[in-house]
């Protein structure tokens, strides 16, 4: 039986549970509501303050939805109650971030500035210090939706290894190369 699939998720306090018909799950609590559709053949339970996930059968198809949809709901529980951060850093000489409301603005290296949209549904903050490495804070109750900005974000300038120029997440490890004179030896 699936590992992940099989664990109970415990709604904190606070936290609306709701299944309406054809298996769409709806979640509230104190930082928003989110829904999600889960597949007719995965049967979702709750009791007492506890959802349960169920399969009719062992097929490969049922075993992957029976974890999918029980990781997206935990996210989602995890999200309406706490929220999600995702911190990336901007590495590089001259390199800067600002940001005005929604939109923000990358200046790394290019000829010119990228200006790039964050949807509303994600709390977009840039800090910068003298001294540090520029950080944009992103904040968000999706957890799918933050991962795919932070990712966009990230691929405008990929951290490279020789320099380590470029944006990276927040504690991300960049393996770093020698330069071409390492491969000449005497």
């Amino acid at each position: 039986m699936s590992r992940v699939g099989k664990s109970p998720i415990e709604i904190p306090k606070g936290v609306e549970f709701s299944i309406s018909k054809g298996n769409f799950v709806t979640i509230k609590g104190p930082k928003g509501e989110l829904s999600q559709q889960v597949d007719p053949a995965i049967s979702v339970g709750i009791e007492e303050g506890v959802v349960t996930f169920a399969r009719p059968t062992d097929s490969p198809r049922h075993r992957s939805m029976h974890g999918l949809y029980r990781a997206l709901i935990n996210n989602m529980v995890e999200g309406v109650s706490k929220g999600f951060v995702r911190e990336l850093e901007v590495v590089g000489v001259g390199f800067r971030v600002n940001n005005t409301g929604q939109l923000l603005e990358l200046t790394i290296g290019y000829s010119h500035p990228i200006y790039f949209y964050i949807p509303n549904e994600v709390k977009l903050e840039t800090k910068t210090e003298k001294g540090q490495n520029p950080l944009i804070r992103l904040e968000s109750i999706d957890k799918q939706l933050l991962g795919q900005i932070a990712a966009k974000i990230r691929a405008f300038r990929k951290p490279e290894p020789y320099k380590g120029k470029g944006i990276r997440y927040m504690g991300e490890a960049i393996r770093r190369k020698a330069g071409k004179s390492a491969g000449k030896g005497k």
